[in-house]
């Protein structure tokens, strides 16, 4: 081979590690030939440094390359972006004037933004039949690269369209169009070969949305929806997501009068009702016998610093268009978005010496984060939030230990509520600060100590912190929906920040290194999960309303409250309401009431009780001592269904 042969073949990184020359200019699918002329021609899309990318993109030296057919992972976003290219095209042929914006593929499926387009669910019907009458025309999908001239003659009518296609000017990047029979848009793909591939779709909602998700710009229609390979596979979506809207956590914290969020108080700040602020206290009990058991010493910070305090810490820089700030005569303040600044500023407050490490504060700290309200959802995503904070001072030999009594702490949590998890190691990222020294110490520790509480884990590479690795507990619901939970990270740059030090054994001074963890993670989202995991249905320990005591009928009522000062240490109602024992029993479901206590005329006789469960097991000639008795026990060893029924 000649050198100038030589000079035009590159090589890319197959997924085994292996290495593979390939021409200069070549494409994913040339790639995919190069391994072998069947894979090249099942060939619908590839993935370049992780990045899914259509098979005529042109790969780079040294470039990490997969393949993606239709057995692929990946697939079934390819179809469905050429899902919401079917859908915008069938916009297009009923609503002639409406401008296209972005239509990508999602987790659960697509959507599509439009303006100057007037619909709502009544129309989702006859968008879908148009979609039908697409996808079975069996449309093929061709792209083509034009001119930047071109594409801004073919656009003349679409302004969001060509605001994009001046950024992808302005960026030097290929323009291309993807078009299917009559329709035609400006798209990088991928996409699969014809419309005739969508196996399976459907319409879900209309919502709005802000252009760019900026609320300075314009509001446009968002038309969600999902597409699948198969309809069993869109049954069984559909299935979940109607599972899901029965447990959503804002019908049912309405139903139970668990909390509202309205719009005279504001958008993302909650009001907690007394039932539900009774969960919460019982959270927070939990919580905080954990702290305690575990040598937390409780702080208090409050809800705004000077933003000089933001600016030392690093957050300013971070989080300022986060931040809510306002000015007080000449000074700058902000509501605090983290309580670690203010716990490494009680920390610096003092002197210390080696053997007073570690040092554990402990916070139920409320912060504040300015997302954009288009984003707000429920508890899950909100203004104000509390978080379960702790901040641990402590000498490089004891990160070890400090890690693993967090990590004990969290398997309390998570076997008590019995929800499923998965765990990730994040390293250093590329932008970070501390010594290599320090890093790769403090990265084997992180994955000697999971190992060593046996849990499965994936490394999540340059997705740690910049100031420190750090370990990741995603919570999985009951629908098997993943949401962010527990966190522990290690911190060499908040100390360095604010010059903390300890003297040491040495009489000289030294750094100490930063853990930040957080059991729940935040109160607000924990709630949230319990809510949807449980369907309102808490566990004993936890329900607003532990027993309701029901008298048969009027003549009863006395010996219901003497039943009830004998329950007077749990949450007990009696229902003196004039309404038959079936309706209060009913009701008494209906409100997720883990026990109910029957007494009628034979129970008031023998002095007893009779009890059912929200289970509808009911049994009869109860002992009050021995039902209170085990009332003690389920609250104390925390059970997460009621039992008494089925010992």
């Amino acid at each position: 081979m000649s050198q100038s042969e030589s000079e035009s073949q590159i090589a890319v990184v197959l997924p085994d590690g292996s290495e593979l020359s390939v021409p200069e200019g070549a494409s994913v699918e040339d790639v995919a030939y190069e391994i072998g002329p069947g894979l090249g021609r099942d060939t619908v899309a590839g993935k370049i440094d992780g990045d899914l990318v259509a098979k005529e993109a042109v790969v780079h030296d040294g470039a990490a390359i997969e393949i993606v057919t239709d057995g692929s992972d990946e697939y079934l976003d390819v179809m469905r972006h050429t899902a919401a290219h079917v859908l915008a095209q069938a916009v297009k042929r009923l609503y002639p004037d409406a401008k296209l914006a972005i239509g990508p593929p999602t987790d659960e499926g697509f959507y599509y933004d439009f303006d100057d387009i007037d619909v709502d669910a009544d129309d989702l019907a006859a968008l879908e039949d148009e979609m039908a009458d697409i996808v079975e025309a069996d449309l093929e999908l061709e792209r083509e690269a034009v001119s930047y001239e071109e594409a801004k003659e073919r656009l003349a009518d679409e302004p969001y369209k060509l605001e994009l296609l001046d950024e992808l000017h302005e960026a030097g990047a290929e323009i291309t169009f993807y078009s299917q029979g009559d329709f035609e848009d400006l798209c990088a793909g991928p996409h699969v070969e014809s419309t005739g591939e969508i196996g399976a779709f459907d319409l879900l909602e209309i919502a709005g949305a802000y252009w760019r998700g900026d609320e300075d710009n314009e509001m446009q229609t968002r038309i969600y929806g999902t597409a699948f390979e198969s309809e069993t596979d869109l049954e069984q979506f559909l299935d979940r997501k109607e599972e899901a809207e029965r447990r959503d956590h804002r019908k049912i914290g309405n139903q139970m009068d668990l909390f509202s969020i309205q719009d005279v108080t504001g958008p993302g700040l909650p009001l907690y009702h007394p039932n539900g602020k009774t969960v919460l206290r019982e959270l927070e009990r939990f919580i905080e016998d954990l702290n305690l058991d575990s040598g937390y010493e409780y702080v208090e910070t409050p809800h705004l610093f000077k933003t000089d305090l933001w600016k030392r810490s690093g957050h300013y820089d971070n989080y300022e268009d986060d931040m809510f700030l306002f000015e007080v005569d000449d000074d700058e303040f902000g509501l605090k978005p983290m309580n670690c600044p203010g716990h490494a500023a009680i920390f610096q407050d003092q002197s210390w010496s080696y053997r007073d490490l570690p040092v554990r504060y402990a916070e139920d700290g409320k912060v504040y984060r300015k997302e954009q309200s288009g984003e707000l959802s429920g508890l899950s995503r909100v203004w104000a939030f509390t978080i379960d904070d702790g901040h641990l001072f402590v000498r490089p030999d004891q990160i070890e230990a400090e890690v693993e009594q967090i990590l004990d702490a969290i398997d309390t949590v998570l076997d008590t509520f019995e929800l499923d998890y998965e765990v990730a190691l994040a390293t250093r990222p590329e932008k970070s600060v501390g010594s290599d020294e320090i890093w790769e110490r403090a990265e084997s520790i992180l994955e000697r100590v999971i190992e060593e509480h046996e849990d499965e884990y994936v490394v999540e590479e340059g997705d740690g912190a910049f100031y420190g690795p750090k370990i990741d507990f995603a919570f999985e619901d009951a629908l098997g929906r993943k949401w962010d939970g527990p966190t522990v990270q290690l911190d060499f740059n908040m100390p360095e920040r604010f010059d903390l030090s300890y003297v040491g054994e040495d009489n000289e001074h030294h750094r100490p290194v930063m853990i930040h963890r957080g059991v729940y993670g935040s109160y607000e989202r924990f709630f949230m999960v319990l809510i949807e995991h449980f369907e309102g249905k808490f566990p004993f320990w936890l329900a607003p309303e532990q027993v309701r005591i029901l008298p048969i009928s009027d003549d009863n009522l006395d010996y219901a409250h003497e039943v009830a000062d004998e329950f007077s240490e749990f949450r007990v109602e009696v229902n003196d309401r004039d309404a038959t024992i079936e309706r209060k029993i009913r009701g008494a479901h209906n409100d997720r009431v883990p026990y109910m206590i029957i007494v009628g005329g034979n129970e008031e006789e023998a002095g007893n009780i009779s009890v059912r469960d929200r289970k509808e097991n009911q049994e009869y000639d109860v002992e009050v001592d021995e039902f209170r008795d085990h009332l003690r026990r389920e609250r104390d060893e925390k059970h997460v269904e009621p039992d008494f029924l089925l010992d």
